[in-house]
């Protein structure tokens, strides 16, 4: 067993090398060729909007694919960007999208505080052209837009899971000794 000052200055090495392969991937996030997607139309509570729409005023548009209420982890993560929302709509736009009814949505967003915009991709092929789900199987994650002239790329995607970059819990966790030991997530802890 290492002692805590020879633990932590080995848990700061790796720490080194998680930013160093980070930097990496920053690199190469870069040479991406972008994606062409097409202005899909969307239902929302306040009626049809459009993918190009979303974007408001920014060049960028973070979309965030949630699998709606059944799924705990959505919720999770859902709530961990609502606090940061109005951070990363000072930079891009935001909104989650989910096979919800829009009305639903409305319900979920305000039982839970939720600020950003919710969106449903219902009666699209959104999700399957996104690569988030087929034949009522969605699956969690994010996909990154930039507009250019009258045109929308997708620039970045990635899924979202237990332990991954975008829910801090997991990071916090994982100072504890025994980490997350079984934990997951609920919609109400009472």
């Amino acid at each position: 067993m290492l002692t805590y000052v020879e633990a932590k200055k080995r848990l700061g090495q790796y720490r080194a090398e998680i930013a160093t392969i980070r930097e990496r991937m920053r690199e190469l996030q870069e040479t991406l060729e972008p994606q062409l997607v097409k202005d899909y139309q969307f239902s929302a509570a306040g009626g049809s909007i459009s993918l190009s729409k979303l974007f408001g005023n920014k060049v960028d548009l973070f979309i965030i694919h949630n699998m709606g209420p059944s799924c705990h982890y959505c919720t999770l993560w859902a709530d961990g960007f609502n606090g940061i929302y109005p951070h990363m709509v000072d930079r891009a736009g935001f909104a989650m999208i989910s096979p919800e009814e829009p009305e639903a949505q409305k319900q979920r967003a305000a039982s839970r505080g939720w600020r950003f915009p919710m969106i449903s991709y219902q009666e699209t092929s959104f999700g399957e052209d996104m690569g988030y789900g087929s034949d009522g199987k969605w699956m969690p994650g994010v996909s990154v837009f930039q507009r250019k002239d009258d045109k929308i790329f997708r620039v970045a995607d990635t899924g979202f899971g237990p332990g991954d970059d975008f829910c801090a819990v997991w990071h916090l966790f994982d100072l504890l000794p025994e980490g997350a030991n079984g934990w997951g997530p609920k919609v109400s802890y009472k």
